[in-house]
């Protein structure tokens, strides 16, 4: 059985349900597909604890936000989740869900996305999986021995979950600093490996960090304007937890934890881990950006002449690492966790539409294909464009796009339907 519809969108997590609100409001016919149920990602791929990095206020979508009593609190996966299931219930999304894609191929009318049985026949799709839905495991993860468990980040739930005995945690990023920190506090004897992070203090001058990204505009740093989308859309995610009373989360502090500090993983050689001795060179270089960063916050605030609206300029001491090892002995663990990021992957797209790595090829969201859209990819159109705040903003600028699209059928040379329309080369967006 077919279904025409103008807009397929696929996925019903912050992006999906952002599309859909605007292609409603454009009196644009479109259904929302979604493998499970309304922000199935929040409520099934997150650790217990896990809160949002950003404060309370800036969680908002088109037509709604946080209404609370606590705006500079942080969201747990299961608040997200209910904010998104209410958002879908006032947007009236036409929603199915349980609805996994299969495949989504050109057809007659543009494209065919089958899904559960069901074949919809749309003249525009939207991609709106998230920016965190495959895990990218390194290749070394196959030469650890069998009998050492393997984690990913998005598998992870809390300690209780695995198995007796030392943990190394890969990866030292948000995701990374966070799960050790949390099974350093319940008692586990942890080995952080320590790689390229970016390192911030979660408040500068009595305000939370993300009140100055937005104010000095970080967050709205668009891709045109970096001199290397590739290496701007690989950058690792801020070292910050979301927690009651605010606090920082680094090298520092987990060091008072107990967890022992490594150089990023590189080989296995027999029984022995080996990583890399340049862990110094990465908590300075993290240290410097940190400080360039408060810099711009400090000019801001003389700018704008806030001096007096605001707290000292005191920043975090240095990280000094002592002399960290290069090799251990695998036998020493019982699990590894991956917080190693996460890399685009759309198995169900037809050949024609993604690159070598199976990827949906776009350039800021608009596909290789005339009508294919993407939408919640990290930097995609800006800094925050995987952030509940950042998709919105994001959506606001492709549904009229796409509006132009469906509305123009003839796609002449110059629209901005899709990238051979428009006649532009593809930016592929790196996995992190």
């Amino acid at each position: 059985m077919s279904v025409n519809t103008d807009v397929v969108v696929i996925g019903a997590g912050q992006a999906g349900l952002a599309a859909s609100a605007l292609l409603s409001r454009s009196g644009v016919d479109h259904v929302v597909l979604e493998r499970g149920g309304v922000a199935h990602s929040w409520r099934t791929e997150r650790w217990d604890s896990l809160r949002l990095l950003t404060p309370n206020w800036m969680t908002r979508l088109p037509g709604h936000r946080y209404t609370g009593t606590n705006p500079d609190g942080y969201m747990s996966a299961n608040d997200v989740a209910r904010f998104l299931a209410a958002y879908c219930r006032r947007s009236r999304v036409p929603l199915i869900t349980g609805a996994a894609v299969d495949s989504l191929a050109p057809g007659g009318r543009g494209f065919d996305v089958a899904a559960v049985g069901e074949r919809w026949s749309c003249r525009a799709v939207v991609v709106a999986t998230g920016a965190a839905s495959t895990p990218s495991v390194p290749a070394i993860a196959a030469a650890l021995p069998a009998r050492l468990t393997q984690v990913t980040s998005l598998a992870y739930r809390n300690a209780e979950q695995l198995r007796d005995g030392p943990v190394l945690v890969v990866g030292a990023s948000a995701s990374g600093v966070q799960i050790a920190d949390e099974l350093a506090r319940s008692g586990r004897e942890v080995v952080l490996s320590v790689g390229d992070h970016i390192r911030v203090p979660r408040c500068y001058r009595g305000r939370d960090i993300h009140h100055w990204l937005d104010a000095v505009g970080v967050l709205d740093e668009r891709i045109d304007d970096v001199p290397d989308p590739r290496r701007a859309r690989r950058l690792p995610s801020l070292q910050l937890v979301g927690s009651s009373p605010q606090r920082d989360i680094d090298a520092t502090t987990l060091a008072a934890l107990g967890v022992q500090m490594v150089g990023r993983l590189v080989g296995v050689a027999g029984s022995s881990l080996q990583f890399a001795g340049s862990i110094a060179n990465m908590v300075t270089a993290a240290d410097l950006k940190q400080n360039r960063l408060l810099d711009r916050v400090d000019a801001y605030i003389t700018r704008h002449d806030l001096d007096s609206a605001v707290g000292p300029p005191a920043r975090p001491e240095p990280v000094r690492i002592e002399r960290a090892a290069t090799t251990l002995d695998v036998r020493r663990f019982a699990t590894v966790v991956w917080a190693t990021g996460f890399r685009r992957h759309h198995p169900w797209a037809h050949h024609s539409l993604v690159d070598a790595s199976g990827a949906i090829v776009h350039d800021r969201g608009v596909g290789a294909a005339p009508g294919l859209f993407v939408l919640g990819e990290l930097f995609q159109r800006r800094r925050k464009s995987a952030f509940i705040d950042g998709v919105g903003t994001d959506a606001a600028e492709l549904v009229p796009q796409l509006v132009e699209c469906i509305t123009r059928p003839s796609r002449t040379p110059g629209s901005r339907c899709g990238l051979r329309g428009a006649q532009r080369a593809p930016v592929i967006v790196e996995s992190t």
